[in-house]
């Protein structure tokens, strides 16, 4: 919708240093198996140990496909904007010495998690990078179901004080790429993401690999206050509008409520212009 873009350029304009939005499309995508084992990306150090004793969870290519889990696929023709996305926010992190990330939108359906985890995927591609995708939205958690990740142990027994953080990572089958999903909504979520115990576990995951970024999937800023308790505790923030699924209204209050907090870019998702890569 015009209207959509022409909101997104206005909230762009009201920022300073703000990134152009990105056309990301939403579409199907082939995937490849993914690999029996996990691939170390920086030999002889404490990133080697933690891979080793991430269990490996081999995902559903049709599944993938059926999500639009592209980042993986250099031969898809979607893939490209998705390292678009991410060379801009690295860049943009790496001048703040930025290493937390979360990406939330305006309101529902505009697809932040397909992303978020897209994203995610791209970062771990950099080879002296690694990346953990953090489901935060407890109300509506969706990262385990859109990669079809099962499993007892998840965020959910983290934060009750059940399991420890490692026990509930997981390995995607995608090399220098982890998972810490939540499998069941929770109660009094945003209480608990202003706690001292996520303080304390955002601290934890910031701090103990130095090559690791971490991105939050959180919910949309205007469904509740859970964005607004946890992104004191998280170095920036990505905004994705979905095309046709946020009024000019809405994004001016999301934008509104994202001022305080380092916003490093707007997403234009689910874009039906044609693709403007020609190049390739």
């Amino acid at each position: 919708m015009e209207r959509i873009k022409e909101a997104v350029e206005k909230a762009k304009s009201q920022r300073v240093g703000l990134q152009p939005p990105l056309h990301v499309a939403a579409v199907r995508t082939a995937a490849k198996p993914a690999s029996e084992v996990v691939q170390e990306s920086l030999p002889g150090t404490d990133a080697d140990v933690h891979y080793r004793q991430t269990p490996v969870v081999e995902l559903d290519p049709a599944h993938l496909e059926s999500q639009r889990i592209v980042a993986h696929q250099k031969s898809h023709p979607v893939s490209w904007a998705f390292d678009l996305l991410r060379t801009q926010v690295l860049q943009k992190m790496d001048e703040n010495g930025w290493r937390t990330l979360a990406v939330t939108s305006p309101t529902m359906e505009s697809g932040k998690t397909v992303v978020a985890i897209n994203l995610a995927i791209g970062i771990a591609q950099q080879t002296n990078r690694t990346s953990l995708l953090v489901d935060f939205d407890l109300r509506r958690p969706r990262v385990a179901s859109s990669l079809g990740l099962n499993g007892r142990i998840s965020l959910n027994e983290v934060l009750t004080g059940n399991a420890r953080v490692e026990q509930a990572m997981v390995n995607p089958g995608i090399p220098r790429f982890v998972v810490l999903p939540t499998l069941q909504s929770m109660p009094n979520s945003a209480e608990l993401l202003g706690s001292s115990r996520v303080a304390a576990l955002m601290g934890e995951l910031r701090e103990h690999y130095s090559d690791r970024i971490v991105v939050v999937d959180l919910p949309p800023v205007l469904a509740v206050d859970d964005v607004l308790a946890i992104l004191p505790r998280i170095d920036c923030v990505l905004m994705v509008v979905g095309n046709g699924t946020s009024t000019r209204k809405e994004i001016d209050e999301a934008m509104s409520r994202l001022s305080k907090f380092q916003l490093v870019g707007v997403v234009l998702n689910k874009d039906d212009a044609p693709s403007r890569n020609a190049y390739y």
